[in-house]
């Protein structure tokens, strides 16, 4: 049950035990079953002119105002163990979340690693031999590709 449904519930509960502590008064009559002519049920607290009486349904026991008192006690202790659940979950899973996030950084910087092995256009410069060598660009490109791989896994390690 996720924390707003279990508040939503504490409320509802919290909610019907005071109504009920309000109109207890109220609900202390003894209500009548009664069966009219035409066949229709009726609940009432008054005698029914024509109708046959069936049952007498007796008032509920008053409500014990310490039993409601240490009911409201434990429905705000449970509310509480909710909320702290609930943050204790949230930041296990902002934490798992940047764990995903760093791994997932440091498989990219693996790859372009990997990918950046191929000289690109313009990283080879010719020889006077008529050959070609690499070039101070490619060596920079390889140099960032190492340095973001070091840092990704840094990241990683931190998490």
């Amino acid at each position: 049950m996720g924390y707003r449904n279990m508040v939503r519930s504490n409320v509802i509960v919290l909610s019907a035990l005071a109504l009920s502590l309000a109109v207890a008064p109220a609900l202390a009559q003894t209500m009548r079953k009664y069966v009219t002519p035409d066949g229709k049920t009726v609940y009432s607290d008054r005698p029914i002119p024509g109708a046959r009486l069936v049952e007498e349904i007796a008032p509920p026991p008053p409500v014990d105002p310490n039993a409601a008192a240490a009911a409201q006690a434990r429905a705000a202790q449970n509310a509480e163990r909710a909320k702290a659940s609930a943050a204790k979950r949230a930041e296990s899973t902002k934490s798992g979340q940047q764990q995903g996030d760093a791994a997932a950084a440091l498989a990219r910087a693996k790859e372009n690693l990997e990918k950046g092995k191929e000289p690109l256009p313009g990283e080879r410069t010719g020889t006077a031999g008529g050959g070609s060598r690499l070039n101070d660009a490619y060596w920079a490109r390889q140099r960032a590709n190492e340095k973001a791989v070091k840092d990704a896994e840094a990241r990683l390690k931190q998490q």
